[in-house]
This record gives structure tokens, sequence and C-alpha cells, in this order.
């Protein structure tokens, strides 16, 4: 690295923005400070949002910023997945007030971090107990607001190449009769139904919706949230057994969208689940048969048990990994 360099470090999702300080050194390390978490829904813009954020840092920022963004980095006007925000890359520097900037893809983001973690900030989900493999492809998922795909490469030395995608968007393929009944009520709203339908934080209404109905009880309005800590919890505490059998189902989606990622990108030299979702239910994940549905992909089903499949638990990876992708860019 030529020069240390200080920035702002952004991820910004479908339901919050994370800001962060951030510092680079000269050896391409990166040092984060606590960041705060501002509602996207609370701001009519990221800009509204990024001038929140300075005054909350008292009146001043670096004329710096990494940016990672839930959704396509392509031509004069970003537009996110899960939210209604746009970014016009041209005007960052005169709305921010930067001089250097870069932007990634919020996967793409995760996937710089994975590069540069150290094992210690992966826990151990299925196939072999090893660490993830120091050359070849490596497979990165999230489902949070929606589902997070992306890949990386790396050479054995010490490089790597990332790649953002949007696979989340392929489409959702049962393997058995109930996950056929969730394509079923999904159609009748929506003529294509791609995996972030179910496999991400909002999904868990059309599991559990699509239980209700096969027990023949009243569907109410859900609240993903409720949901979830339903699910989680025991019935003792406040938990529900159909939100646990929601939570379950999502498990076995999980698994079966993670396998399919890793047969399509090549990632044989391991699987990262990351996101804050991936990591709460990290213990029902371990417990459920998202591993099971990992392997079974019928000829291949040795090569998948061979895979290693771990959870990111670095508690800010998107704000890493765009501050590293910064200094890649520009340091």
């Amino acid at each position: 690295m030529a020069h240390a360099r200080d920035l702002v470090t952004v991820d910004i999702g479908g339901t919050h923005a994370r800001f962060a300080l951030a510092s680079v050194g000269a050896d391409g390390s990166v040092e984060m400070d606590e960041p705060k978490t501002l509602h996207t829904e609370d701001h009519a813009s990221f800009q509204t949002a990024w001038e929140d954020y300075r005054t909350q840092m008292g009146g001043t920022l670096p004329d710096a910023a990494a940016l990672a963004i839930a959704g396509p980095i392509s031509g004069d006007v970003i537009r996110f997945t899960n939210n209604p925000w746009v970014i016009r890359p041209a005007l960052v520097p005169e709305k921010l007030g930067v001089s250097h900037y870069t932007i990634v893809n919020d996967f793409e983001a995760v996937a710089h971090a994975v590069a540069v973690l150290d094992d210690k900030h992966f826990l151990h989900l299925a196939g072999p107990d090893n660490p993830l493999a120091p050359s070849g492809t490596l497979s990165v998922i999230g489902p949070g607001t929606g589902l997070g795909v992306a890949h990386l490469w790396r050479d054995g030395a010490g490089n790597s190449r990332v790649q953002a995608t949007e696979g989340g968007h392929i489409d959702f393929a049962p393997v058995d009769s109930i996950e056929d009944a969730i394509l079923a009520r999904l159609r009748k709203r929506h003529t294509r139904v791609s995996v972030e339908r179910i496999v991400s934080g909002p999904g868990i209404c059309e599991i559990y919706a699509t239980l209700a109905a096969m027990e023949n009880r009243s569907i109410p309005d859900c609240d993903d949230v409720e949901i979830w800590t339903k699910g989680t919890l025991p019935v003792s505490d406040g938990g529900d057994s159909l939100a646990a059998a929601a939570v379950d189902r999502f498990c076995l989606a999980l698994g079966s969208v993670a396998g399919d990622i890793a047969l399509a990108q090549g990632g044989f030299g391991g699987v990262v689940i990351a996101g804050g979702l991936g990591y709460r239910i990290r213990d029902i994940l371990k417990g459920s048969g998202f591993a099971e549905r990992f392997r079974f992909k019928g000829r291949y089903e040795q090569l998948m048990s061979s895979i290693p499949v771990k959870i990111v638990t670095h508690p800010q990876p998107g704000l890493l990994g765009a501050a590293t992708a910064f200094a890649q860019e520009h340091c």
C-alpha cells in the first residue's frame, strides 16, 4: 500500500444503512470504529442519511467513501432492490463532499471481507470441519431483506478476485410437496418466483402462511419479525410450533439454494453464509436439515459432502468489505 487513508464506509440494505469511520493502513489492513445504524425508511434519500450521520459525528467526515449497495451496480443511476433510494455515481463527490469513492454491490463487499478474514471469524456449519480453501472458488450467500449472492476466486498466494452476482433472483425449485405448495401460493401473485421470495427474512411469512393453510388455520397479517421471534423460542417462553415449523422449512430451503449456488459457481473450496439473519439462527441451522439439503444433489452428493460450509461471525462484513474494496482501488 502506498499510504494510509481515512474514509467513511457504508453498507446500505433494504432496511438499514450502516455507517462507520475506517482507516486503511499502509499494509492494507482496515480498522473501523463502532458503526452507527440508520433506518432507510426514516430518510428520503441516501444524501439525507449521510448528512444525518455527519451531524452525529460532529459535522465533519473524511473526504473518501466506500459504499456497499444492495442492488446491481451499473449505469448512470443505481437503484436498490428493496429500497426506494437511488444513487447517481457521477454526483457522489458533489453530494457527499468526497474526492475519492468506491461503490460495490453489498455482497461483493461481503466477499471482499471473506477474502481477508481469519479462520477465527468463521463458524463451522456443514461438511468437513476444515478451513476454507486457500485457492479456488468460494461462494458467499446471505439471507436478509433480500438474498445476496457473490463469489470469489483465490490463487493460493493471498490474492483474490471478487465477482458480484444477482443469484438471489434465480428460479425457486421445489423438492417436495410442501415447497410445491409454497410455490403455488406465490405464483398467484408473481408470474415468476425467485429464491429470494422464500429464502429471505420476509420470506418466512410466505412459508408460515402456506403451513397455516395446510392445517386449515386462519392466515393473519404476517409480521416477519414476530414469526422469526416465535419460531426461535421454546413454546414455554412464548414460542409457537407453527412458526418453528416455518423456520425449519426456511433452513431446508436455504440448504437447497446454497447447494445450487455452489454447483453453479463452482464454489467447491467452500460456501460462506453471511448476514445477520444467518448468524442469529446459527444454532438452529446446525440442528436443522440444512446440511442434508445442501448435499441433496443426486449424482453430486459425494462432491457436495466434501465442501466446508461456514457462517461469518464478523459483526460487520459489509462495512469491512467495502473499505477493503476501496483500499484495493485507491490506496
